[in-house]
């Protein structure tokens, strides 16, 4: 695990962006292409916008592959849907194809939107583990990441796959990459702003007995891979390291 802190969000970004280009161009130069999950809410959107505008020649952007790790289930015309953020911060701006863009389909069901959802990214690995090259995640003053919400049935989750969630806080379905199928990706980068925050990233970070139904951000344990950290000082607080 590697922890990076930052006094500003401005230099965050410039590190975590150029960490994306050195993922991605060996990613580029090993496979000929890069498979990149994009994390929803707030936090991302000025790195996207960076991505997209500023640092948009630093990236062969015809070889990327975008998916999402979670999705809300509204409709992909509703403000919520992080499909719909990424596409007017990013996927819109640099022309990314259609078929380079893999949304969740929340027209359909919970239960089917995941089936699908997992079947796709299975076809585009073809039938081989789902190995991301970089999975981007954030994490909420709960500890959770993704739709990996404290005390849900995912968390229990042992398959390589996409699956739906009842997160009877929120009174809503999600869909959500599975802890498995997120530990299979080569890189993670959690990214994560602010004092609400500091408690949890302690428990994650620092805490000798895990909790995964309680913090399940502590399930981010990649097989084969690196996690690393980009927090602001607020964030990063109540760490002792």
């Amino acid at each position: 695990m590697n922890l990076l802190i930052y006094k500003t969000q401005a230099e965050l970004f410039e590190d975590l962006i150029e960490y994306i280009v050195a993922i991605a161009d060996k990613a580029i130069t090993e496979n000929g292409r890069f498979n990149f999950v994009l994390t929803g809410g707030n936090s991302p959107k000025k790195l996207y916008e960076l991505l997209a505008t500023t640092h948009k020649d630093k990236i062969d952007w015809s070889k990327v592959y975008f998916f999402f790790g979670d999705e809300r289930n509204v409709m992909p015309d509703h403000e919520s849907y992080n499909g719909l953020m990424a596409k007017k911060a990013i996927l819109d701006p640099l022309k990314i194809a259609a078929s380079h863009i893999f949304y969740v389909d929340t027209t359909l069901a919970p239960e089917k939107a995941a089936i699908e959802y997992t079947k796709a990214i299975r076809a585009h690995f073809q039938d081989t583990d789902p190995v991301f090259d970089l999975i981007l995640l954030g994490m909420g003053d709960d500890a959770h990441t993704a739709s990996l919400f404290p005390g849900t049935s995912i968390l229990n989750s042992k398959e390589v796959e996409a699956d739906s969630v009842y997160v009877e806080k929120l009174s809503t379905y999600r869909i959500s990459f599975t802890a498995p199928l997120i530990n299979k990706a080569s890189n993670i980068a959690f990214l994560v702003f602010g004092e609400s925050k500091a408690v949890a990233v302690k428990q994650v970070v620092e805490a000798a007995d895990h909790n995964t139904n309680l913090y399940p951000a502590q399930l981010i344990q990649p097989v084969d891979g690196s996690v690393t950290w980009f927090m602001d000082k607020a964030a990063a607080a109540l760490l002792d390291s």
